[in-house]
């Protein structure tokens, strides 16, 4: 056995007994890297890509195309940790599913957060309740701000129709970590609001999301409140 061999044995052996919590950045893409990389010494490809991304999550958050412009990662290993966060967000929202009734503005960013994790683009979601506060949909409607061209809210509004919902909820995320809604954010959902009610549904709550926080437009006072769901616990 060579040396490198038996320090992926060592290595995989301690996440067996330990887990990750014990380990530093390096180890962990060293270990990932194991499965794409089968002949070379991943240490320095690891160290590579911390310096090129700054720490272990920019190295997860970045585009593919970006990660082979680091020497020794090639496409299998780029997709690989490209994978890593895509699947990390899918078992979160599959997680986050199996609630099926949401009453309060803390249930849905529960249900919604999720959704957005490891995304580094805008992206805007559409939740459709029925009148029991039971989930009827989550929809992907767009990529882009609230207020642009790609996120229209007539499609909105035909969505919420096609639906047969009650009411929705709407969330967006900001990939600069702040969750402060911007003044656009907060005239778009007045706009969506009114285009909602002429047609029968109730706009419940517009949710920020950044990172693994949220801001509730209708608990700031930002949106009226509705009776729809309770707004505290």
């Amino acid at each position: 056995m060579s040396i490198h061999e038996g320090h992926r044995a060592r290595l995989k052996r301690r996440f067996w007994e330990e887990g990750l919590d014990n380990f530093d950045e390096i180890n962990v893409l060293e270990l990932l890297l194991f499965y794409a990389i089968p002949q070379k010494d991943t240490n320095p490809i690891a160290h590579a890509l911390i310096r090129r991304f700054g720490s272990l999550s920019g190295v997860l958050e970045a585009p593919v195309n970006a990660l082979e412009q680091v020497p020794g990662v090639g496409k299998h290993a780029a997709t690989l940790i490209s994978l890593t966060t895509a699947i990390s967000r899918y078992y979160m929202v599959s997680r986050a599913t199996t609630a099926s009734i949401l009453t309060t503005v803390s249930q849905c960013g529960d249900y919604l957060v999720p959704r957005f994790f490891g995304l580094r683009d805008e992206t805007v979601y559409l939740l459709s309740l029925d009148a029991k506060c039971k989930v009827i949909s989550c929809e992907l409607v767009g990529h882009g701000s609230v207020n642009s061209a790609n996120v229209p809210i007539r499609k909105i509004v035909e969505l919420a129709l096609a639906s047969n919902a009650t009411s929705v909820v709407l969330a967006h995320n900001h990939p600069s970590g702040i969750a402060i809604p911007s003044a656009e954010d907060i005239t778009t959902t007045k706009r969506l609001a009114t285009a909602l009610d002429a047609v029968g549904i109730i706009l419940a709550d517009h949710i920020v999301v950044a990172d693994e926080d949220f801001v509730s437009m209708a608990d700031t006072g930002l949106i009226p409140q509705s009776d729809f769901f309770r707004h505290s616990e």
